[in-house]
């Protein structure tokens, strides 16, 4: 059944667009942003026919409720972590759901989906994270479910809650841990010099690498990198800022669909989002 959850998520090109509409699950107000009604955001971008859509067990059946059978396949978010605010909470944790992969099968997911945190100078939360791939590695194994981890290099929350650490020296032996714990998809952060990438597809051992968004940049930017991300190896993206918060989320879905699929340039995909 893994084998077939996977062909689910990634399309007959072999990659994959997942688009992340699971912020709500980590209590900040910021992160809301263009998610505040999730029926309309998630009816909105499963209409431009992403891969797959993430979210979180309590608005996953809205996603499961839409009529017909070509819906964007559903990754089940699995944890959750105070670790975003600014200033950090006097205790951080880093949990998961209860019976997660018992979860995602009724909630009918084609994978699940758990963080590898790294933050400076907090090891309980790696520490906790480490648990819980772990948990979830055998229950995946007997329940044949994709495992999602998502190795996070993130920088001193004094400058500013979830900000990305693109430091490629430290990417790589976190995404390399998460391939030798048992992932079957990573997961990972950009790193700073984009054409650097290739390393990063190299350490994951031959897994399918998707690579995360991030904060919100310009739709030329976005584009670009992604055009780059895929000429260096990745067999896909997860973005869900520059999706959710764009002021036309069917449409930056599209230009990202072209991209990641068909090999579009920057140039053709931008000409696909409205008000360009």
């Amino acid at each position: 059944m893994k084998a077939a959850r996977m062909n689910r998520l990634f399309a007959p090109s072999g990659m994959c667009f997942d688009v992340a509409i699971d912020h709500g699950m980590f209590n900040e107000r910021s992160f809301l942003g263009g998610i505040e009604d999730m029926g309309k955001a998630i009816r909105t971008v499963a209409a431009a026919k992403p891969d797959a859509i993430q979210l979180p067990p309590g608005t996953a059946p809205l996603l499961q409720a839409i009529p017909g059978k070509d819906k964007p396949a559903l990754v089940l978010r699995t944890d959750i972590a105070n670790v975003y605010g600014t200033p950090l909470p006097r205790a951080l944790f880093s949990e998961v759901i209860d019976r997660a992969v018992e979860q995602g099968v009724v909630l009918d997911a084609a994978c699940v989906v758990v963080n590898l945190l790294m933050l400076p100078d907090q090891p309980e939360v790696y520490r906790a994270c480490v648990r819980n791939v772990n948990s979830l590695k055998r229950e995946c194994e007997i329940m044949g479910m994709p495992l999602m981890v998502e190795p996070l290099v993130m920088q001193d929350n004094a400058k500013g809650g979830y900000m990305v650490d693109g430091d490629i020296d430290k990417i790589l032996p976190l995404v390399r841990q998460a391939a030798e714990l048992g992932a079957d998809i990573i997961k990972a952060d950009p790193c700073e010099n984009v054409q650097e990438y290739h390393r990063v597809i190299e350490i994951a051992q031959g897994l399918p690498v998707l690579v995360r968004g991030g904060g919100r940049v310009s739709d030329a930017e976005i584009l670009a990198r992604t055009a780059e991300l895929m000429r260096q190896g990745a067999k896909g993206i997860v973005y869900g800022r520059n999706v959710i918060q764009h002021p036309d989320p069917g449409g930056m879905t599209r230009a990202l669909m072209a991209v990641v699929h068909e090999g579009s340039s920057p140039d053709a995909a931008l000409a696909m989002i409205g008000g360009k």
